[in-house]
């Protein structure tokens, strides 16, 4: 919205400085953060009230989260109220890849909110049947893909790029939409598996974002592209704002879920914003850096996985609890340490996906 002001500016105004990226990026994160810090108590007393028990305890889960009991959820409606009105003042809406990573976002976030109230009405974990979330997921994802296959620049439509191999690119032809949805809607799940003790995911998301924001302000520039040798996106440079808003979100979030949390962000939120990095990693066509950069979700998903499968087939379980932060909760792990070390992993795994940019 605030970048329509530009028309007023003759070049060297106050004006002109709605044109650029950098100064709108600035303006979107501490627009989110205002709204969170603003709304976060507000929101919170009006989910105890709402919901009353607050969120279902997992019977079978850690002995130590049945003292969670009566924290409300559906928080991420902070993040999501946050990041849509940063995005909505501060991006250039004639972009089309902002308007693709919003309606995922939106798309997954209401999958989320309809599974956190099912949730919370029926006092049980069950929720949403999980054939309808994926059936949801992956038709939202469908589109996005579509869309984004259509606004690419035609020599990357289709196309998968490598990191660190420099002009390597695979014709994926009609599998591309399908990979572009297992990417979205397994970035989705992988994170929702992640959000299972205060604070430990949405600052690995940040931290994600903030590195797919990176990646999309190059890769949406010539001179970056031609330098590093990367392929050209026009337009990807407005998803910055967007992921500016989803770390200004974050963080009004963070500053209520932080042990003891006063508030999950549930479904709603992490569905939401895995969904959001899937999106931007497919629109920037970083579709295999988001594996490394969300290795932590990666890792999450694939404990999971491997022990529902090895179970099935031995009856034997290959961790204490799956997920993984579970498995180290069951070996005595504190919580803090558990979701502090899971940041230090995600920090980590973040710069060697920056790193992919110049090892070309």
């Amino acid at each position: 919205m605030f970048y329509w002001l530009t028309n007023f500016s003759d070049g060297g105004d106050f004006f002109n400085l709605f044109r650029y990226i950098t100064f709108r990026t600035g303006g979107a994160f501490f627009t989110a953060l205002v709204f969170g810090f603003l709304f976060g108590r507000p929101l919170i007393d009006l989910l105890r009230r709402s919901q009353g028990k607050g969120q279902p305890i997992r019977e079978d889960g850690p002995e130590s989260h049945f003292s969670k009991a009566g924290t409300p959820t559906m928080g991420g409606v902070l993040i999501l109220g946050a990041v849509v009105m940063a995005t909505l003042l501060w991006a250039r809406l004639s972009n089309p890849y902002v308007w693709i990573v919003l309606f995922v976002t939106m798309a997954f976030g209401l999958i989320g909110f309809a599974d956190d109230h099912a949730k919370v009405s029926r006092a049980n974990t069950a929720g949403v049947s999980g054939r309808i979330r994926l059936g949801a997921g992956f038709l939202i994802a469908a589109v996005a893909a579509a869309a984004a296959a259509y606004f690419h620049p035609p020599e990357l439509t289709n196309q998968l790029a490598l990191p660190i191999f420099k002009n390597v690119l695979i014709n994926l032809g009609i599998l591309f939409i399908p990979f572009s949805m297992l990417v979205i809607v397994g970035s989705a799940n992988a994170v929702n598996l992640t959000d299972g003790l205060d604070g430990l995911a949405i600052m690995p998301v940040m931290i994600a974002a903030g590195t797919l924001g990176v990646i999309a302000y190059v890769v949406g520039r010539t001179d970056y592209t031609e330098y590093l040798g990367l392929h050209y996106v026009p337009g990807t440079g407005e998803l910055l704002i967007f992921v500016a808003g989803l770390i200004g979100g974050g963080l009004g979030f963070l500053w209520y879920n932080a042990p003891p949390a006063a508030v999950f962000m549930g479904d709603t939120g992490s569905l939401a914003l895995g969904g959001a990095l899937g999106a931007i990693a497919v629109s920037t066509k970083h579709e295999n850096v988001l594996a490394i950069v969300g290795g932590l979700f990666v890792v999450e998903a694939l404990s999971v996985i491997i022990q529902v499968l090895y179970f099935k087939r031995t009856g034997k379980r290959v961790f204490l609890m799956a997920p993984i932060h579970h498995h180290f909760e069951k070996r005595g792990w504190a919580e803090p340490q558990i979701v502090i070390r899971f940041w230090i992993v995600s920090l980590v795994l973040a710069l060697i996906g920056l790193a992919t940019l110049k090892l070309r």
